[in-house]
């Protein structure tokens, strides 16, 4: 069976969720790989566009977040998005490189290729089966204009928000936003902080700004050094954005008892290390936390659907958030002294995902495959 996963470079939280379900593939023997869509193409800007993306939301979050609700705002009118539009000029370019590598089933972690693959079907050009990833809380933007023969969602409880926008209810299948198996497997404390070098008994805080290190990072760190007792240790995973690494390491570097890193491959240890996790409310990432089960501190969010994704995690019990960055570090610090308020955070957690996403998926591309064209 040949599967082909479409995602793009607009966040690691998009390609993350592909490569979770491209390892259950290969392990079960099928023949998968993912691809950038837009790399099929040689236009300057068809290739940059995911650095596009990171810079407009890195250097001006404002703005997304308008962009996102003028979104919103066209989903209500009777006609096609500009998006849509825009992501139906590489249609050419997907249907050559399909018609050069067929494959039994496209999986589609990003709106983007969904929309391609719609245009192609409206245009009559034979097409795959095609399974929606979503990898927010929500239901995004012009996530109605796509016709995909499944919806896989983060929890039934979204179901309607979905349908409310058009998706019909029967193609909706909510096996929740899947994860790396690295993130399915218990990881005694103990064992992960040998495995980082990390101090054994003191108290260990993960600050985190997703792949971009968007949010609040600076301000977040500054309060947790500045009440840093003797046995406690923070770490700070500032993803790819090289500047705020710099600056970090320029400010705290040879202070001891916090480490500054940039990407890392060891997501899931750090987490499985670590008491609290400070990070924004980015879909992949909080669910990630929530399958360890670390206590998470939700911090500034991306305006648009990271907002909705801090909104379903306090609502549920699954994180906590204050206001501003040092009310966010604060509630932090209290959070880890209420044994309680811990305890139920960590069966809230459990209870609103799933180590077993991927397998759900992967179970349904299989099943897919062998059912008779219509």
């Amino acid at each position: 069976m040949n599967i082909l996963i479409l995602s793009c470079d607009t966040g690691a939280g998009h390609n993350t969720t592909g490569l979770a379900i491209l390892e259950e593939l290969k392990l079960r023997g099928h023949h998968a790989i993912m691809k950038d869509p837009f790399q099929l193409s040689q236009s300057l800007i068809a290739r940059n566009i995911g650095s596009f993306y990171v810079k407009l939301v890195q250097r001006h979050p404002r703005l997304f977040g308008a962009a996102y609700r003028l979104g919103m705002m066209v989903t209500k009118m009777p006609f096609r998005s500009p998006v849509y539009y825009a992501n139906g000029l590489m249609a050419r370019h997907m249907e050559q490189y399909l018609h050069a590598h067929p494959a039994d089933v496209v999986v589609a972690p990003h709106l983007y290729p969904a929309e391609m693959l719609t245009y192609m079907k409206r245009h009559h050009v034979p097409c795959p089966k095609l399974l929606f990833i979503a990898t927010d809380y929500a239901c995004i933007p012009f996530t109605e204009e796509t016709d995909c023969d499944y919806y896989v969602i983060p929890h039934s409880s979204l179901a309607k928000s979905f349908t409310k926008r058009g998706i019909p209810a029967g193609k909706l299948m909510p096996f929740g936003i899947p994860v790396r198996s690295s993130f399915t497997r218990s990881l005694p404390k103990t064992e992960a902080r040998k495995k980082l070098g990390l101090p054994l008994h003191d108290i260990c805080y993960l600050v985190m700004g997703g792949s971009m290190g968007a949010g609040k990072v600076k301000q977040i760190v500054a309060y947790l050094a500045q009440k840093r007792q003797e046995q406690e240790h923070i770490i700070v995973i500032c993803g790819n954005n090289t500047p705020l690494q710099k600056s970090l390491q320029k400010h705290y570097g040879s202070l001891p008892g916090i480490t500054v890193l940039g990407s890392t491959a060891q997501m899931a240890l750090y987490m499985y290390a670590c008491d609290l996790l400070y990070s924004k409310p980015g879909g992949l990432t909080s669910t990630e936390a929530a399958v360890v089960g670390i206590p998470l501190v939700h911090t500034a969010p991306i305006p648009g659907c990271e907002t909705i994704n801090r909104a379903f995690f306090q609502k549920h019990g699954m994180s906590v958030s204050a206001k501003g960055a040092r009310q966010q570090a604060a509630l932090g610090r209290r959070l880890l002294h209420s044994p309680h308020a811990l305890s139920d955070m960590g069966k809230q957690q459990k209870a609103f995902t799933s180590k077993d996403s991927v397998k759900k998926i992967c179970d349904l591309i299989e099943e897919v495959t062998v059912q008779p064209a219509e």
